[in-house]
């Protein structure tokens, strides 16, 4: 126990303030909670993730702007976990907002927040698995953030895999709610190629900038 508190002492100001502010949105996310059967197969690995990440970040450092694209993915993941992704009101809000709506805008016929995660994914957890496997492999910066691409389409498969599996095994109900096909049977492949995509073009934009600001360096982000 003590070492675990140290975990939480040592970690860095700022993404201390992230952690807490996940937790936070977790439970926020919860208040009212409009989908208590399916609430804790979305929420609770999110925070058993908080619970452990000061020991996960001891173990394998990341930089403050790592941490903060994983805290960007997350907030994302848990504001669709309240709404069962396919149900988040997205259109609502901008139409009170605004007065107009995305899916009028964009000629949309289902909810799209789930596409929006996904690309996320491919997006925002580059930098933080390059770093690790800089930092850990010891790989150069490019083959770091090829390992970021591979490892983001490997478990972007297995979650397609594992949505599957719950189809197969839960009651129907919470399957449908849960994976949020929204009657689209190319729904895992899209899903997929979503967060490959976003995974390319955010590796490309961090070996731009490394070569750029970074050319000569040892340390993360070097060429």
């Amino acid at each position: 126990m003590t070492g675990y508190l140290n975990a939480w002492r040592g970690l860095p100001r700022r993404q201390l303030a992230m952690l807490l502010t996940l937790a936070i949105a977790i439970v926020l996310a919860n208040v009212h909670q409009p989908y208590p059967e399916i609430a804790p197969l979305q929420h609770v690995p999110t925070l058993v993730l908080v619970l452990a990440a000061p020991l996960l970040l001891n173990r394998c450092p990341l930089s403050n702007q790592a941490v903060g694209m994983l805290l960007i993915f997350w907030l994302l993941h848990t504001l669709g976990g309240r709404y069962t992704y396919s149900n988040v009101p997205y259109d609502a809000w901008m139409q009170s907002l605004s007065g107009f709506t995305f899916s009028g805008v964009f000629g949309l016929t289902r909810n799209g927040y789930d596409r929006l995660v996904h690309l996320a994914f491919g997006l925002l957890w580059v930098l933080p698995i390059a770093e690790t496997a800089r930092g850990r492999a010891e790989l150069g910066w490019r083959g770091s953030l090829l390992a970021a691409i591979f490892f983001v389409g490997t478990m972007s498969a297995l979650y397609e895999i594992f949505e599957w599996i719950l189809t197969l095994y839960a009651s129907p109900g919470l399957a449908d709610d849960y994976n949020g096909q929204q009657g689209d049977v190319w729904d895992a492949q899209k899903d997929m190629a979503i967060a490959i995509g976003g995974a390319a073009v955010a590796a490309t934009w961090h070996a731009a900038r490394g070569n750029r600001h970074d050319r000569g360096s040892h340390g993360i982000g070097a060429g």
